[in-house]
């Protein structure tokens, strides 16, 4: 496994921003690692963090790099502060960054799939909202999309969020239907599979809950994983792992990669 620290300018931003990117890499003697190789370039996963942490968090706080090595899998993890990856009313374009810069910077860079059928984005928290919607903005983009506790009930949280704040600068305290995943999923005409995980004792349980009634309501293909546990980087380690080997990686994506309401592995 190779981890790369990437320091750049975005022109959409127009500010100096990093990501961290992890690429597999075959191995032979390297005790305890077991690299999986590939022919061509390796399939992708866009992987986003949450409100309170960086590009770095998923490296520091789980085994990604471990998983990834043995799924083949690139990373790529983009810092996007406290946006809600949305083009900020009073601050930056993340939206259009992580959406189209991001992915043509990556392209140019370095040496990873550009398929949509080996292409994936995940996230935990603030970053399964935005895997979402992204997946749901544009389902031609991805071949599977996962939330990680994520904050998918927006229009909620932002008349019951304690970051009164943060909603204002970022939304002007106006959610239009870009921006709500219901909404959005509503108008997808053919979404993704769909990976919604969450811990049962999460704050954020309920409205994951509405969120899945709302994909079983549209008839998408989806996998939930609700297990025991909150809002804390040991479940997202475990689920993570999980997570990647529900990925359609080498394979067609025509048939379920799994069972709506069974927990994989």
């Amino acid at each position: 496994m190779a981890y790369l620290t990437c320091d750049l300018f975005s022109e959409v931003l127009q500010v100096g921003t990093s990501i961290s990117v992890i690429l597999p890499q075959t191995v032979e003697d390297q005790i305890g690692v077991a690299g999986t190789g590939v022919d061509g370039p390796p399939p992708v996963l866009y992987l986003l963090h949450g409100l309170t942490d960086d590009q770095t968090a998923w490296h520091r706080y789980t085994s990604v790099g471990r998983y990834a090595e043995a799924a083949g899998l690139a990373v790529v993890m983009p810092a996007v502060h406290h946006s809600f990856y949305a083009d900020e009313v009073h601050g930056h374009r993340y939206w259009a960054y992580v959406s189209d810069e991001l992915p043509s910077l990556v392209q140019s860079f370095f040496r990873v799939s550009d398929r949509p059928s080996e292409t994936f984005v995940a996230g935990l928290s603030m970053g399964g909202y935005g895997a979402l919607k992204l997946a749901l903005t544009h389902p031609e983009r991805y071949a599977a999309a996962a939330s990680l506790s994520g904050a998918l009930d927006i229009r909620y949280l932002i008349g019951h969020e304690e970051r009164a704040a943060l909603f204002r600068r970022v939304f002007d305290d106006t959610i239009g239907d870009s921006d709500d995943l219901f909404a959005l999923l509503e108008a997808a005409p053919s979404p993704p599979p769909l990976y919604v995980g969450c811990g049962t004792g999460d704050g954020l349980f309920e409205a994951n809950q509405r969120f899945v009634a709302a994909v079983t309501r549209k008839g998408a293909e989806l996998t939930t994983d609700f297990r025991p546990g909150d809002h804390e980087w040991g479940l997202w380690d475990a689920m993570i792992a999980d997570v990647i080997d529900w990925l359609p990686i080498g394979r067609e994506c025509a048939e379920p990669p799994g069972i709506d309401g069974v927990t994989p592995r």
